[in-house]
């Protein structure tokens, strides 16, 4: 693994540590929103770069057929992509005493089949590859639709505020989770189109956006929304 390989997985290290902290730093004025939110948001930084600190100490990767496997990058995935789309449902699920816990049981459980197909598919070889790639995408498709109709339902059903606030925050994560695949299938794991240097380039701009910008971007309207909620139990009581 070259060096610039290795001080791109630092930076990512870093940058997911600020994040943790950042996060940390929010939770001690939650706002009206629930401190479990904070510490899924404070958990995903918090393994993500520990998984990826692997890779700078050079570990958390194979040599298999004169490519690298960054097996370390699904140990990140298989905790953090979960953790996320929990996150995600408990957005829609905001302002309801009641969380639908099968939806979420669903919802995870299709993403840790996608993950763990995916790590099958990057040690596979030939149309095996493939094979295991499209089971990944299709539960990626499963993913998307319950994200989409059921729990998109569930938000519009909670006032205009937290409707759009979900449709944004949805937007926003299904738009960087369409890019892995496709990243995955142009790269040295995939058709070998691009090179492992913009394989990784694109691994570490990815999750920083997906997790890190994600927590940003939902906590902060959350807050909004927690805030008058709180103002108006307060004029109510």
């Amino acid at each position: 693994m070259g060096d610039q390989i290795e001080s791109l997985h630092w930076f990512y290290v870093i940058v997911m540590a600020a994040g943790a902290l950042y996060f940390y730093l929010l939770s001690r004025n939650p706002q009206g929103v629930y401190r479990y939110e904070y510490v899924i948001a404070i958990f995903i930084p918090c393994w993500s770069g520990a998984a990826y600190l692997s890779i700078a100490l050079g570990q958390g990767f194979l040599e298999v057929q004169d490519r690298f496997v960054y097996f370390a990058r699904y140990l990140d995935w298989v905790v953090t992509t979960p953790l996320l789309l929990l996150a995600l449902a408990l957005t829609a699920m905001f302002l309801k005493e009641q969380k639908d816990k099968a939806l979420i049981g669903s919802l995870i459980g299709a993403d840790v089949f996608m993950i763990l197909t995916g790590l099958i598919a990057d040690f596979s070889t030939g149309f095996q590859k493939y094979i295991w790639y499209t089971l990944g995408v299709f539960a990626l498709l499963i993913i998307l639709y319950i994200i989409w109709y059921p729990l998109r339902k569930i938000a519009d059903s909670s006032g205009l505020e937290l409707s759009k606030h979900y449709k944004r925050t949805a937007a926003y994560l299904t738009l960087f989770w369409i890019a892995y695949p496709t990243v995955w299938l142009l790269g040295p794991s995939g058709l070998g189109l691009t090179q492992n240097i913009t394989d990784v380039t694109a691994f570490i701009i990815l999750p920083i956006f997906s997790k890190v910008g994600f927590s940003i971007l939902d906590l902060w309207g959350l807050r909004k929304i927690g805030l008058r909620k709180v103002s108006n139990m307060n004029v109510s009581g």
